[in-house]
């Protein structure tokens, strides 16, 4: 078990990395898609050890409230970098292909998405168990936005589904205190903190949408293209720097989540080694990953996935898969292998 001493250990190794020798360091600022949870920590771990730093690289993380809101942060210029969801990207482009954004590194291979229920309430891992049930929706969630082509790819009838507007600080403990009958999230997230909120394990059911006919990616890393065209060799660095990070939040989750809890020890270290696991599990470290490498895409997934967003976000058909995703600035492969 994790305890105080190796959060510290965590805080030494990170002050050790910023002890090296002074060398010209450009400062870039990445935004996160949410909180410091367990899945942040190949960021953080790139940070501590001094990835970044090697890489010419001071870098500042910032977190975010929500998989869509990291966007326009990035298309504006106030941040170089963001992760959020490339499926939202997608949506954002085809409003307005002149937006200076793009994906360049996919993290999550197989999305998060999912609708998180408990049994008790009459939901089960079958998507029709979603019909005459109330459900807690978060308008800016990355898994909501993707209700409408699950419902098709499903087959649900939503003739008797009530959807709920909800708050992220709310989801849980209303799912858990029977407000609502399920709600939409990420299913890493939603499922730990609603076992913080006392809903034990085998009352919890999730519904992946990926594995109920909805084959998209997920959440990405952003680049502002501006920056990218100025500075292409320190984008490069960028995403080494992360590769090497998220190798090392694989290989040793513990001491992914002892670098969360660096920044926020109101955090339960087991739980987010649990998050960490989890998200590694079944988003990151996928059979495609392991074979080809952390970060590419499939063109003719990802151009497929566009096709069926134009069933859950309406999209107009104005950009393909090479305008949403730059394949340039990735590592070459052996670089980019996970443990």
């Amino acid at each position: 078990m994790f305890n105080r001493r190796h959060i510290t250990a965590a805080l030494l190794l990170g002050s050790l990395a910023f002890s090296m020798p002074a060398v010209a360091q450009s400062d870039v600022k990445l935004t996160l898609d949410w909180r410091f949870e367990g899945p942040a920590a190949g960021f953080l771990l790139a940070q501590d050890k001094g990835y970044f730093a090697e890489e010419g690289l001071n870098v500042t993380i910032d977190t975010g409230n929500g998989s869509v809101e990291a966007i326009p942060r990035v298309a504006t210029g106030a941040y170089q970098f963001g992760f959020g969801d490339i499926n939202s990207l997608i949506k954002f482009l085809d409003e307005d292909s002149s937006q200076p954004v793009k994906a360049i590194m996919m993290v999550y291979d197989k999305p998060v998405f999912s609708v998180i229920g408990r049994k008790s309430q009459g939901v089960t891992e079958d998507p029709k168990s979603l019909e005459g049930k109330t459900l807690g929706a978060p308008p800016p969630d990355g898994a909501f936005a993707q209700w409408a082509a699950f419902v098709e790819a499903a087959d649900i009838d939503t003739s008797g589904i009530t959807l709920e507007s909800i708050g992220f600080p709310v989801r849980e403990p209303m799912l858990a205190s029977g407000d609502v009958d399920a709600v939409f999230g990420f299913a890493f997230s939603v499922i730990l903190n609603l076992k913080a909120n006392g809903v034990p394990d085998d009352d919890i059911a999730t519904i992946l949408f990926a594995d109920n006919g909805l084959n998209l990616y997920g959440n990405a890393i952003m680049v502002n293209e501006t920056f990218a065209e100025e500075n292409p060799e320190a984008v490069t660095g960028f995403l080494r720097a992360l590769a090497k990070g998220f190798a090392d939040a694989v290989s040793n989750p513990e001491e992914g989540a002892a670098a969360v809890l660096a920044r926020n020890e109101t955090l339960d270290i087991n739980t987010e080694t649990e998050r960490l696991t989890m998200a590694n599990e079944m988003n990151i470290r996928t059979p495609y990953v392991v074979e080809n490498g952390f970060g590419g895409i499939d063109e003719a997934r990802l151009s497929a996935s566009i096709e069926t967003l134009k069933i859950s976000m309406g999209l107009q058909g104005n950009v393909t898969a090479a305008d949403v995703f730059d394949a340039q600035y990735l590592p070459p492969a052996e670089e980019r292998m996970l443990p």
